[in-house]
């Protein structure tokens, strides 16, 4: 059923069928019969496109915070006054999440326990959620050049203090909870906080 499909198209349906799979069991107990048959290809196409379960959980990692940092780079590079500049990068990412429910239980907690090579990929891709806030505020800065600049320590710090938010409010494993849209407020109360105190500036 794959010969009609570019090798990029069966790869992306090989991290959609993973996202499936874990979003249903959990990567631990997913196996590559679960990714096939969710992808519908066979275990030998599989393997002409991975060398095993972890480097497919990297590849959808990476597609999927790609996708969430070219949303927000997007929304919130259009121009308007600063405040409004990062409620639009704030509501564009939590929209995009909110959309992706397959992918939310591996961005959100499954990398974390997937061993040493997804866990330094995690750390590089929160590093690049943090240049990105970092590039937002630049461009908020442009507007309001009273704002301090963020350094990349507290950027990286507001990432992951709204990581955690949405693990308070929604449960990965079962989908419980309310939206991550409903975080939008108090998303952009914690980066307006950040940004408005005058110590920031010395944390570059």
């Amino acid at each position: 059923m794959t010969n009609t499909r570019t090798g990029a198209e069966v790869r992306e349906a090989l991290t959609g069928g993973l996202a499936a799979a874990i979003a249903d069991k959990g990567y631990a107990a997913t196996t590559i019969a679960d990714v096939v048959m969710h992808a519908r290809v066979s275990k030998r196409t599989f393997y002409e496109h991975f060398a095993d379960k972890e480097t497919c959980l990297m590849a959808l990692y990476e597609q999927g915070c790609g996708y969430l940092l070219g949303v927000v780079k997007s929304a919130a590079t259009g121009g308007g006054t600063w405040k409004s500049m990062i409620n639009d990068g704030v509501t564009a990412y939590l929209n995009a999440l909110e959309g992706m429910p397959a992918v939310t239980r591996t961005l959100l907690v499954e990398i974390q326990a997937a061993g040493p090579k997804a866990y330094r990929l995690r750390q590089q891709m929160q590093r690049r959620f943090a240049d990105t806030l970092v590039e937002v505020v630049d461009a908020a800065r442009a507007a309001d050049p009273a704002i301090p600049k963020l350094s990349q320590l507290l950027a990286i710090a507001l990432v992951g203090g709204v990581h955690e938010m949405m693990l308070q409010v929604c449960d990965p494993y079962t989908g419980a909870g309310v939206s991550f849209t409903s975080l939008a407020t108090a998303v952009d109360e914690l980066v307006y906080a950040i940004l408005t105190n005058p110590w920031s500036a010395g944390m570059e």
